[in-house]
């Protein structure tokens, strides 16, 4: 995957001065390397590690999750997790939120451009076996939903991906901590369906629910910054 990123990289520069002969396409896609980038990067991270820590802690209350002590050194589940969901955030948000979302906004209108994204960005999550597709359906509609907020939140920023970035690598470091450090056990009280399928929240009705509040903050916010002018549909 590494390799991957790096080839991705040098194809996108190469496609950005050829196709479009802009040499500063990264930047076109919404990444700079500045202070405002970092605290864009930095409120994104801290809210998405909020909403899912806030997720478990309410099943937690209601009795559908048991919170024990880590097993294993939590000071390093918590770097190797920083750096795992840094990775992951920056590669997809890059690729779907960056490259692909900048070509869908050239031909479609921002609604289109959202909703084919986050179309895209769910199927290509979902490639496998049929048995497998049926049985973890509830995480599609999940995968969609976050999807179009990963989109909201960069064009409420406008247009700068550090925001998104950061919210996808929150999401990810705090489930990280949670099940690699064994933190959270299941009590089995309600339906898989409820508290997500394999233990993933995305899967089940409350991830879907808390991941609806995150989508409709960020989907207000962007209407504000449409009321200014700063964003066309």
């Amino acid at each position: 995957m590494g390799l991957l990123l790096l080839e991705f990289l040098v194809l996108v520069k190469f496609w950005g001065k050829k196709v479009y002969q802009d040499s500063q396409i990264f930047k076109t896609y919404g990444i700079a390397f500045n202070r405002n980038s970092f605290h864009l990067f930095a409120n994104g991270l801290a809210i998405g590690l909020f909403f899912t820590l806030g997720l478990f802690f309410v099943e937690g209350v209601l009795g559908w999750v048991s919170l024990q002590s880590a097993k294993v050194s939590l000071l390093r589940i918590i770097a190797e997790g920083f750096i795992s969901a840094l990775g992951v955030s920056f590669a997809e948000e890059l690729f779907f939120r960056g490259w692909l979302f900048d070509e869908l906004k050239r031909d479609y209108s921002l609604k289109i451009a959202a909703w084919a994204n986050a179309l895209i960005f769910a199927t290509l999550h979902f490639l496998k076996p049929l048995g497998e597709i049926m049985r973890t359906f509830p995480q599609f509609p999940g995968l969609i939903m976050l999807g179009l907020t990963l989109v909201w939140a960069k064009e409420s920023a406008r247009s700068r991906l550090g925001i998104a970035i950061g919210l996808h690598a929150g999401l990810v470091w705090g489930y990280y901590i949670l099940n690699v450090g064994e933190i959270v056990t299941y009590t089995n009280r309600v339906s898989p369906w409820i508290t997500g399928v394999d233990g993933n929240p995305v899967a089940g009705l409350m991830g879907l629910f808390f991941l609806g509040i995150l989508a409709f903050l960020f989907r207000k916010k962007l209407e504000k910054v449409r009321e200014g002018g700063v964003i066309k549909n």
